[in-house]
């Protein structure tokens, strides 16, 4: 007994052979990780372990009943002769991995060719081995794994099952005990065994896969990381000097290149004193890369004609940009035995992601020329729509008052000559703001003869500040034009603008009219069309603040009916330098 144990034991060998070689089936991974299988899949799996099946019966040893002899391999059974096989690990592990249809079509198979075998157990370990199939299928769960100990006791059960049914329906009896007596616990062990190792080899070889599928996936985020910081500035000799030094030290290269279409932008490793920026590419392997866009290997022959370079086998990947090839990756290795299956998948893997990086670049240059145009036009969108009046002002004031029209021309000289300089500028200090609102202001002022105050709270350490031109004049504007012109007297705006410990702090207060709550919260936040705009001054403010700074630079809106509107907001510091 113990040494037909041994025995079988030994011939799982080419069992676990077969295990290995079938890890290679997607069909099969699919069967380990995968809830349910296809019509196709199931078809493969019914054909792939019941020939499993089949070969487990092959392996196995042939056993008289009247001499009790053991024959090591399977030719032709007699009447009195049975096997002790292997048989059912197959149709087990199809059930348990594919369900009840892959384990009853794999029993099937292997069940039916037993039963053509002869032997006097023919039809019993025939039927046993369909039934083993429908027994697999039943302990099959679709939403988890095969743990090794149900497939371990899941075969020695299937045995069982095997060795029941031969003394159940094999005549004559005594013959089918003496047979079950000596085969009966070796096979369900060796059963047992078979299966759990069996699973263990196919987990064990497709779980290393897997490692070494993240490792390099988490080599390849962790290169992502590093380099994307310094290729958002685009393709050129600082960037790739720097990407050249990460990715010679992340992947352990000799060396590392990294050209645009025409030169050498960087090179980092062996060979770094004639392989040297900004030297032309002369070789025709290169060439070729950039205008077929695919991955090369080569010789370093082909590269560079200089006597004692140490570099030998080379990786040449594309650098893309809008599907166009704008340069080089150049992975230089020891010997064409470091360049693996595994490295060409990264190597191409970093050919996309830092290509997809360059373009994020390019898209990201395009959105700040984008952001800057908008700018651009939401600043000339405020226009000085008191021109009219203003110079009414100043026309009545000439003879009655020469001094203070001269002084309103001055003011009104300033205002448009800082409207004319937003178009050029993108940025300018609160101190520069305030002096166009008093300007503004001295206008208004003139117009509404003793009917306006405006009340002035300045810490001048917040001048300094710088903000987008043309900020608060509007703002102020808003509060005259919407907010107190229809007022009689006692028309108040006061202008607020106080440093605190990281920001600036702007606020612009009014007495007039009011509005709903409402129409406060929405009044930045879109074009809100009245009688007497369209809305787009304060809206165009507020875009261009969170545009430059965020939403915490947005504009705070509160007002009351009747009582008021306070408008504020807070600048990240950023003074002139």
């Amino acid at each position: 007994m113990f040494e037909l144990l041994v025995t079988m034991v030994e011939r799982l060998g080419i069992l676990v052979m077969i295990a290995f070689v079938l890890t290679r089936f997607p069909f099969f991974r699919d069967m380990i990780y995968r809830e349910e299988l296809n019509r196709k899949q199931q078809v493969l799996a019914i054909v792939f372990f019941g020939f499993f099946g089949i070969i487990g019966t092959y392996s196995g040893l042939t056993l008289s009943t009247n001499s009790l002899q053991f024959n090591r391999w399977i030719s032709e059974l007699n009447s009195d002769e049975a096997i002790a096989n292997s048989r059912v690990i197959g149709v087990v592990l199809g059930g348990l991995l594919g369900g009840y249809r892959v384990g009853i079509g794999a029993g099937l198979i292997a069940g039916l060719h037993r039963f053509t075998l002869g032997g006097f157990t023919a039809i019993s370990c025939g039927l046993a081995t369909i039934l083993t199939g429908i027994l697999a299928g039943f302990f099959h769960k679709k939403d988890k794994h095969v743990k090794l100990k149900s497939s371990f006791l899941l075969g020695a059960l299937a045995e069982s099952v095997q060795m029941l049914v031969i003394l159940l329906i094999s005549q004559p009896f005594e013959r089918a005990w003496d047979l079950v007596e000596i085969i009966g616990l070796p096979m369900i062990i060796a059963n047992g065994i078979g299966c759990a190792l069996f699973l263990l080899i196919i987990k064990s070889v497709i779980n290393e896969e897997e490692k070494a599928g993240a490792l390099q996936a988490q080599k390849t985020l962790r290169i992502a990381d590093k380099t994307l910081a310094f290729l958002r500035n685009g393709l050129n000799t600082e960037s790739a000097k720097v990407v050249c030094h990460i990715l010679h030290n992340e992947m352990n290269t000799s060396a590392v290149t990294m050209t645009n279409s025409v030169e050498i932008l960087a090179h980092v490793g062996q060979g770094h004193d004639h392989h040297l920026p900004h030297q032309a590419i002369q070789t025709n392997i290169i060439q070729d890369v950039i205008k077929k866009g695919e991955i090369i290997t080569s010789r370093r022959s082909t590269l560079c004609d200089t006597e004692g370079c140490p570099l030998d086998a080379v990786v040449i990947a594309p650098l893309k940009q809008r599907r166009e090839t704008i340069g080089t990756l150049q992975f230089f290795f020891r010997s064409e035995k470091e360049i693996t299956p595994v490295i060409m998948e990264l190597i191409s893997g970093l050919s996309l992601l830092l290509s997809n990086q360059l373009e994020i670049a390019e898209a990201d240059k395009s959105y700040q020329l984008a952001k800057e145009a908008e700018i651009k036009a939401l600043q000339a969108q405020i226009s000085p729509h008191f021109l009219f009046n203003s110079l009414n002002t100043i026309l009545s004031l000439i003879r009655i008052n020469p001094a203070k029209a001269r002084e309103l021309l001055v003011s009104l000289s300033h205002f448009l000559r800082q409207n004319l300089s937003i178009t050029t500028q993108n940025m300018t200090t609160l101190e520069q703001e305030l002096r166009h609102v008093k300007a503004y202001l001295a206008i208004e002022e003139a117009r509404f003869i003793n009917k306006l105050k405006v009340i002035y709270e300045v810490e001048e350490d917040a001048l300094l500040q710088q903000i987008p031109p043309l900020t608060l004049q509007p703002i102020v504007e808003n509060a005259i034009k919407h907010g107190i012109k229809d007022k009689v007297s006692n028309c108040v705006v006061k202008i607020t603008i106080l440093k605190l410990q990281e920001s600036a702090y702007v606020k612009i207060e009014d007495n007039g009219v009011g509005m709903s709550t409402e129409r406060a919260g929405q009044i930045s936040k879109a074009p809100i069309a009245s009688e007497s705009g369209n809305g787009l001054a304060l809206y165009n403010v507020n875009r261009r603040l969170t545009m430059v700074f965020g939403e915490e630079a947005a504009l705070n809106v509160k007002s009351e009916i009747n009582i008021g509107t306070e408008i504020s907001l807070s600048i990240p510091c950023l003074e002139a330098g």
